[in-house]
């Protein structure tokens, strides 16, 4: 039998570990071999569920709902033409298209819902992310009209290290006032956090749906707004619960002078 003392210590060690655990953010990335085109031509984009500043853990992902293209106001899915791939053992996606026209092309994705058991809660996030063909800056704001979706206020193509990146945050089409916002960045530059609290960035819409954030480093940038879904779904073992609705878009940012 242990002793009364050793058993609340052992207790309180458990729970101070417990609880030091960060809550690790999940990002749908839909990351693109180049943000701009100048002259245009191919571009390939993969599709990966992770925690992009720390480099993973990548989550196996079912092969998307829809994978799909908006330019010149034309729709055009894409899912036949995903490429099964692996990262750290687990499933992720590929595909690759050409863009012989000028104009935005927002690439955009539908994932199957993502079980979260730690969460006790189904995870659904659309991403989306726009490739300048031509480098022609026209059509960059357009809506896919996904569920749940960020509707851009600056160019999210072209932007310098420093920039600010503003957006509004949409469910149905209407702003979501007050909406958090989780941003996090693709950390292949191997910068270290001073601690977990630097991992994920955290901001709140404002009451019309608008945020901003200045991104302080090169490279890839995911924005999630999250929302709960208006319909609760069946767990694995049958039971009802909430769905994490997250509508994401990437940023790329270039140094200047380089």
């Amino acid at each position: 039998m242990i002793p009364p003392l050793l058993s609340r210590t052992i207790l309180a060690t458990t729970l101070s570990v417990i609880f030091a655990l960060p809550a690790a953010a999940h990002f749908q990335e839909i990351i693109p071999s180049a943000d701009v085109l100048p002259e245009g031509g191919d571009v390939t984009l993969d599709l990966v569920f992770t925690h992009p500043f720390e480099g993973g853990p990548t989550m196996a992902m079912k092969r998307p709902v829809e994978v799909g293209i908006l330019a010149n106001g034309t729709k055009t899915n894409l899912t036949d033409k995903l490429v099964e791939q692996s990262d750290k053992g687990a499933v992720t996606w590929r595909v690759s298209y050409n863009l012989p026209e000028p104009g935005a092309a927002i690439f955009y994705v539908t994932p199957q819902p993502y079980w979260e058991p730690a969460e006790n809660k189904y995870i659904v996030h659309y991403a989306k992310v726009i490739v300048d063909s031509f480098a022609s800056g026209e059509g960059w704001d357009e809506m896919v009209g996904l569920p749940v979706e960020i509707q851009p206020l600056t160019r999210p193509t072209g932007l310098w290290t420093g920039n600010l990146f503003s957006g509004v945050v949409t469910k149905a089409g209407k702003p979501v006032p007050f909406a958090e916002i989780e941003v996090e960045y693709v950390n292949d530059s191997g910068i270290k956090a001073p601690n977990d609290a630097y991992i994920t960035q955290v901001l709140k819409a404002d009451v019309n749906g608008t945020f901003n954030y200045v991104m302080p480093a090169s490279g890839w940038w995911g924005f999630a707004a999250l929302v709960e879904g208006d319909k609760p779904m069946k767990s694995p073992d049958g039971k009802e619960v909430p769905v994490e609705e997250g509508a994401l878009i990437w940023i790329h940012t270039s140094p200047m002078g380089k």
